[in-house]
């Protein structure tokens, strides 16, 4: 077997036969929706192919076909090197047909070592003792990091203590282990969504040496500088089915794609009414905000303003909720409330709470709402205990807290509107307005929010939009961080993309859900990827 370190990174080689991968008339029904219909598109020797799409579009259930998490509908093919695979796809025969997989978590044991993450499920025991032989195991494991080029990560490290490239290396080799030089296809799914800009361009370089030999890559993403930059071809889905298969990028702009993956204008929204502010006076002053992900960030929000934050997965938008909040961690940085300064390294959700801000998180099942406890008890659980003028603590007493509940029932139309429900047996959205209700109801000067109106129904999303929209026209400060270009344009005043930990672009006046995509999509300016072969692909 030829190694793939020798090759230069622009050759194609690979045989001329036929794709590598080709999908043909693959369709997924759930009970009576139909998610994909007669998806069909091949991925040729040799090239990087991107696969995209908005939220919803289908990429996610035809990654998980060709995964083998779902059975498609009767009459779906797939063929690798022009092998027909049984479906749904079976894990060990994908494998021997020369399909390899790098999953969007990566799918690696933080406290296990790079020798065991790269060889788990290929373990070799002795004949007789049937002990795993190390020192086996570790030439296996030397034999494929060479065949990726010049790497140099100790197998005895533990992948948490990895970078993030570092990691994703891990994963490559893992995956291509079972691959010849020059057959089948590694499927990437979206598993670079966590790399910056450096790893990115060390991931490429690795990339360019696995193609290089012939053997094919479909990329599943939604960095679009990725495909511009990167790939060969293109294939685009929206609403589950393909509107443009196979396309050839060069010359394309990210601009270019985003317009084949919204198609026209989202219609059907209701028209956003401008909050605007209150007054003039600054409610809320964030300075040099700084975290893990979060560089130098700065904002100003007035009385009665909704501001969004939103950018690419990992950008750093999402990681703001929860810096300003004390849920995370702080490198640096202060908030200036009408209370006082408010330092926020070192800020704890307490002290945050105290000084009137209240964060509504992502993620209601795990973080905010006690599944066990009743509507009651989850409004007014920030409430359970009061302090007086003088520090002493006095607990909420039952009639308040029953009042309390009923009040916020009532104003976001909780059902059923009983008290004493169970939370658990309620259903998405109105769980969501629960969680809603109980921020709300500590009267805070700054509402954060993260993701409000996700997994809810038409009904609970218009019933949060509105109560968020009061909350600002009380003269309260409103924060949103939001991947949903919808729920953005009905809820802000201004919108910040972020790219890379800082912002990039701004949002003001009228804006629509098209704006807001296209300005995350094209915000970058950046050097590129890779250099496609002049000689293209087979």
């Amino acid at each position: 077997m030829s190694g793939l370190a020798g090759r230069a990174p622009t050759e194609r080689t690979g045989s001329p036969q036929g794709p590598r991968l080709a999908v043909e008339g693959v369709s997924m029904t759930f009970g009576s929706a139909t998610v994909l219909r007669d998806v069909a598109m091949d991925v040729r020797a040799g090239e990087i192919h991107a696969l995209i799409g908005q939220n919803g579009s289908g990429k996610s259930t035809l990654a998980k076909i060709l995964t083998g998490l779902y059975r498609p509908d009767a009459g779906s093919r797939i063929t690798v090197d022009g092998i027909g695979l049984r479906l749904p796809v079976r894990p060990d025969e994908s494998r021997a047909a020369g399909v390899a997989v790098v999953h969007q978590n990566l799918g690696l044991v933080p406290d296990a070592t790079v020798l065991e993450n790269t060889r788990l499920g290929r373990f070799k025991g002795s004949r007789f003792l049937r002990r795993i032989d190390w020192k086996a195991e570790a030439e296996a494991t030397r034999a494929v990091f060479q065949r990726l080029g010049p790497h140099r990560i100790p197998l005895d490290s533990k992948v948490s203590d990895l970078h993030e490239d570092e990691k994703a290396v891990v994963a490559i080799a893992r995956a291509v282990q079972d691959l010849e030089d020059g057959r089948g296809v590694i499927i990437f799914d979206e598993s670079t969504r966590a790399l910056g800009r450096e790893s990115l361009e060390r991931f490429y370089t690795l990339l360019d040496r696995i193609v290089a030999t012939g053997t094919a890559a479909l990329l599943i993403t939604h960095r679009l500088e990725e495909v511009v930059e990167a790939a060969d071809r293109v294939t685009v889905l929206r609403d589950g089915e393909i509107v443009v298969a196979g396309k050839d990028v060069e010359g394309m702009t990210k601009s270019d794609l985003a317009h084949l993956m919204l198609g026209r204008e989202v219609e059907g929204l209701e028209h956003r009414t401008a909050v605007g502010a209150a007054n003039d006076d600054v409610s809320v002053v964030v300075d040099g905000l700084t975290g893990p992900t979060v560089r130098e960030f700065s904002l100003r929000i007035r009385p009665g303003e909704v501001v969004g934050v939103t950018g690419l997965s990992g950008a750093g938008h999402e990681d703001v909720p929860y810096l300003i909040s004390g849920v995370s961690e702080a490198d640096g940085g202060t908030m200036t409330l009408p209370t006082g300064p408010v330092a926020l390294k070192g800020l704890s959700p307490a002290s945050a709470i105290r000084s009137g801000i209240a964060l509504v998180p992502e993620g209601r099942e795990s973080a905010g709402l006690v599944g066990a406890m009743t509507v009651t008890e989850n409004i007014s659980f920030p409430q359970t205990c009061t302090a007086t003028a003088s520090g002493r603590v006095r607990p909420l007493r039952s009639g308040a807290e029953k009042q309390l509940a009923a009040d916020w029932i009532e104003r976001l139309d909780v059902r059923p509107p009983w008290p004493h429900a169970v939370l658990d047996n309620m259903s998405g959205g109105n769980q969501q307005k629960v969680l809603l209700a109980k921020w709300l109801a500590t009267d805070p000067t700054l509402l954060v929010l993260h993701e409000p109106t996700q997994a809810v129904d038409v009904g609970a999303r218009k019933t949060i939009v509105e109560a968020v929209r009061g909350a600002a026209r009380e003269g309260r400060a409103v924060l949103v961080a939001s991947s949903d270009e919808n729920e953005l344009a009905l809820l802000c005043d201004r919108v910040l993309v972020f790219s890379n930990g800082a912002v990039g672009r701004e949002l003001t006046g009228e804006f629509t859900p098209h704006d807001i995509v296209e300005s995350i999509y094209t915000d970058s300016s950046r050097t590129k990827l890779r250099e496609r072969s002049t000689q293209g692909v087979s």
